[in-house]
């Protein structure tokens, strides 16, 4: 179970991130874009994470 959570969590994060970055792009926000660029890190660490525990079998 902590597979899905864990890649769904990513995928969110990832998501997310490449919308801030978007956004502080087009508004010349250089904060918003590295906060994005920095939660789609953490969004695919998460999809990582998932991954290990997926071929672990849950038990990390």
């Amino acid at each position: 179970m902590g597979e899905l959570k864990d890649k769904a969590k990513g995928s969110a994060n990832k998501a997310a991130g490449i919308a801030k970055e978007a956004v502080g792009e087009v508004s010349g926000n250089k904060r918003l874009e590295a906060e994005g660029e920095a939660q789609q890190m953490k969004g695919k660490a998460q999809k990582a994470k998932g991954a290990v525990k997926g071929a672990l079998g849950d038990k990390v």
